[in-house]
């Protein structure tokens, strides 16, 4: 369907607005107009669809499976239109920039330089989501993504934050007197891996390994994963940036690297950032230089 064969603006606004309040009179309320205009409304919106969207033959007025079908859409629709007008105005200045990342990144690297961003910024808010989850970026919800991969999202704006690639690692004491030369000769020790992020279970699957081989597999929130290899309670996949110092230092031992080019990326949506979420991204810019 195009735009010329789409139901007119204002017909959708009344029925948006009848869905919201579930009241005709509410209804006109909402959006200024009477509720002898909401009806005309609605009956010129079932005209035009050819559908019944409200079931008439009751004490109340029922939406019909048709009626309900579009109130999701529209619910959705103007929902998104909001949200975008909200954010392109600046009428969402005050909500605070909405970070997803891993619990590993946050740990290990982003909190510990926050108060820096804090100090610069004083006036912006920030609200961290450590999740695993890939979420999506949308007008009214997260701003910024710190995702790891290759940078090649479609319909996403990504810049490198952190290029390092994984690595496996264990404690000097969960692998002495094992001779290690092929990822086949992990067969058998405890893995650890991160709650809802299966890089292990990727890495595994690259090397041609089945994971449900592997004995002892415990998944931890993030920021314990690294304390558990150290401890020698798992092998853990894991990006090498965060371990350097543990193997320098010879807490932990670099079994395998994945060659793979990759890194942490700083992931935005198309289009003007708002003036909050920009501040941030240039922070992070400033950061992964230093």
């Amino acid at each position: 369907m195009t735009i010329e064969q789409l139901p007119p603006l204002a017909a959708l606004r009344a029925f948006a607005a009848y869905v919201e309040t579930d009241q005709i009179v509410a209804a006109g309320a909402k959006i200024g107009v009477t509720h002898a205009a909401i009806s005309q409304q609605l009956r010129a919106l079932e005209k035009h669809l050819g559908v019944a969207l409200l079931d008439r033959s009751g004490r109340t007025l029922q939406l019909t499976v048709e009626g309900q079908v579009l109130a999701d859409a529209v619910t959705l629709g103007f929902g998104a239109i909001s949200r975008a007008v909200e954010d392109i105005t600046g009428a969402d200045a005050a909500r605070p920039v909405q970070v997803s990342c891993t619990a590993m990144l946050a740990s290990a690297w982003l909190m510990p330089r926050l108060g820096g961003f804090r100090q610069k910024h004083p006036d912006i808010d920030l609200m961290l989501n450590p999740s695993p989850l890939m979420v999506q970026l949308e007008p009214g919800g997260i701003d910024v993504a710190l995702r790891f991969g290759r940078g090649d999202w479609p319909g996403l704006v990504s810049e490198p934050l952190i290029m390092s690639p994984m690595v496996v690692v264990a404690a000097p004491s969960l692998v002495e007197g094992r001779t290690i030369d092929t990822p086949a000769d992990l067969t058998g020790l405890p893995w650890l891996e991160e709650a809802g992020v299966s890089e292990a279970t990727r890495w595994l699957q690259r090397q041609g390994l089945d994971q449900t081989n592997q004995r002892g597999r415990v998944q931890v929130p993030g920021n314990l994963l690294l304390d558990g290899a150290r401890d020698g309670q798992g092998v853990a996949v894991i990006v090498r940036h965060f371990v350097e110092r543990d193997i320098e230092a010879g807490r932990l031992v670099e079994l395998f690297e994945d060659d793979r080019r990759s890194g942490y990326h700083i992931v935005t949506r198309e289009g003007v950032l708002r003036p909050s979420a920009k501040a941030f991204v240039s922070w992070l810019r400033r950061q992964s230089k230093a």
